[in-house]
């Protein structure tokens, strides 16, 4: 018998298995001699209130055993040539794309241009050690795409845009730890987030799909002419940085930053759009305050809770404030992909045990603030244009860069002297391995961000007693929140209205928001294109 069970308790008896079956039988008036095993559905911690509670969703196995498996693995059969298609990039989109095209049948040929998430790890750690940036293989470039070192946080509010129980099956199939598959917001850990892409690209290979690293697609070939024209609507392949042509259809799956991409779609006349965006900061608290605040107690977690995490939103002169991505017990980490860049995102490892939190703290951007933002920054013959957001986001970038000392150190500022207007006389010791300098945002961010920025954190500092702080750091610039562009696509078929063959995938394309979504977005786009060979 299997009995679906839901009950509150205490952290301590939650990390106690035996306590645990206890409590079970308490509640339920069940021998605990015949609990022959537990199944955990789902698992969240209540902190509202003083006493933090653990809410469980579980399955109990009484008077029989468990099963072995928590789910079923998926059998990948190796594919011949005579259906192939193009996946331009090895993100979470592209890899699961792949995945995905190899179970229907089709060969994919990814193309990627940085390097293997091996390579990846000594590139992003000579950031620190050089102040260079690889501009084909950083923390946004290469292998796994920006996801890889960025925590890998699977939680997603798209459930209705695919099976998200489905990609955590896979991930788990692939060497993610099981325990991914009940939490409320799982997440695999930067330090083993690597080992399952690795195994991922191996299956890929293994079943008979191509991957090609440190190449660039430079052109889209278009039937009939190398610009969209009346007589020239289907992408029928892509020309490669190497010399190299490569034919079908082409799913495209390049990322947040892959902004040559962009450039060859307004060059190719394949139509895109500007879309609203985010941007603000980097803030850094100790961890231990967090945990102080969120927890409601001096001694912060204990020993039986996790680094605590917050989320937090509010109105600013009619624009959205909010935090993104927060990465208890992480580290800031530099995520420039070219030169003159200083921009910064959040990871963590598994572990969570850095004695840091961090969080992007953004301002809401939309379409219709890109005249006021290019003015304020002082970009000109930009108005019209698709890329218009794409050029503030760097022009920001530049800023950060010029006013952090022209290296990959980062301009910064304690959180009550932005407040408050004032330079910081020193700053706070900061997991940002670069280094910072101090620098007053309040003066040369856009005063459409910094005077949002002011009132949201204020409106934070309202509600989190503590949460305001001198020992917080705002650290510039955060911009790689989401695409700057969208590249349109039908709502149904998945493949651009304007050009057949091209398949706009992910968070490049403007269509997902983070790994588990991302890769959602590239099984769809693969499905999408396998019903198009069928037909």
């Amino acid at each position: 018998m299997i009995k679906n069970i839901r009950l509150r308790v205490l952290p301590q008896v939650w990390a106690d298995a035996q306590k645990l079956e206890q409590e079970i039988a308490r509640q339920n008036a069940i021998s605990p001699k015949s609990i022959k095993g537990i199944r955990t559905l789902h698992r969240s911690i209540d902190a509202r209130q003083r006493q933090v509670m653990i809410q469980l969703d579980i399955d109990v196995y009484i008077n029989e055993m468990p099963p072995q498996q928590l789910f079923e693995p998926k059998q990948y059969r190796e594919v011949k040539g005579d259906r192939q298609a193009i996946v331009v990039g090895l993100g979470p989109g592209g890899l699961f794309a792949a995945l995905k095209l190899i179970e229907l049948g089709i060969k994919p040929i990814v193309i990627e241009r940085g390097r293997n998430v091996t390579d990846r790890r000594r590139d992003v750690a000579l950031i620190t050690r050089t102040q260079q940036v690889d501009p084909e293989s950083n923390f946004c470039f290469g292998e796994g795409g920006a996801g890889a070192f960025s925590d890998g946080k699977l939680f997603t509010r798209s459930k209705k845009r695919g099976n998200v129980q489905g990609v955590l099956e896979r991930l788990c199939q692939f060497g993610a730890d099981t325990g991914i598959l009940n939490a409320a917001h799982p997440h695999i850990g930067t330090d083993r987030l690597p080992g399952v892409i690795a195994a991922i690209r191996d299956e890929i290979l293994r079943c008979g799909g191509e991957i090609h690293y440190e190449t660039v697609v430079n052109e889209l070939i278009v039937r009939g002419s190398s610009v969209i024209t009346s007589d020239a609507t289907e992408v029928i392949g892509v020309r490669t940085n190497r010399g190299q042509e490569f034919l079908g259809p082409v799913i495209l799956a390049t990322g947040h930053s892959a902004r040559d991409v962009y450039h060859m779609l307004d060059r190719q006349r394949i139509p895109i759009e500007t879309k609203g965006i985010a941007i603000g900061v980097r803030l850094e608290h100790p961890q231990q305050l967090i945990d102080q605040i969120q927890y409601h107690s001096r001694d912060g977690r204990g020993k039986y809770l996790p680094a605590a995490e917050y989320s937090f939103v509010t109105q600013a002169d009619g624009r959205g404030v909010y935090s993104f991505c927060m990465c208890p017990g992480g580290v800031v980490v530099p995520s420039a992909t070219g030169p003159e860049q200083v921009v910064v995102n959040g990871m963590s490892a598994s572990s969570r045990g850095s004695r840091w939190a961090n969080s992007a703290m953004v301002v809401e951007i939309r379409p219709d603030d890109i005249p006021v933002l290019l003015h304020d920054l002082g970009i000109k013959g930009m108005d019209a244009s698709p890329l218009a957001v794409m050029a503030i986001q760097e022009e920001i970038e530049r800023q950060a860069w010029l006013n952090g000392g022209r290296t990959q150190v980062a301009p910064a500022q304690r959180m009550t002297d932005f407040v408050h207007s004032r330079l910081s006389d020193s700053l706070s010791p900061s997991s940002y391995t670069p280094g910072l300098v101090s620098s007053p945002l309040h003066f040369w961010m856009p005063r459409f961000i910094s005077s949002r920025l002011r009132a949201g954190l204020e409106t934070f500092g309202r509600n989190a007693h503590g949460f305001m702080t001198d020992q917080a750091t705002l650290i510039a610039a955060e911009t790689r929140t989401s695409s700057p562009v969208r590249i349109p696509r039908d709502r149904e078929q998945f493949v651009h209205p304007a050009v057949t063959g091209l398949y706009p995938c992910g968070e490049g394309a403007g269509f997902a928001g983070g790994i588990v979504s991302a890769a959602m977005d590239g099984e769809r786009c693969a499905e999408a294109l396998a019903g198009c060979y069928r037909q």
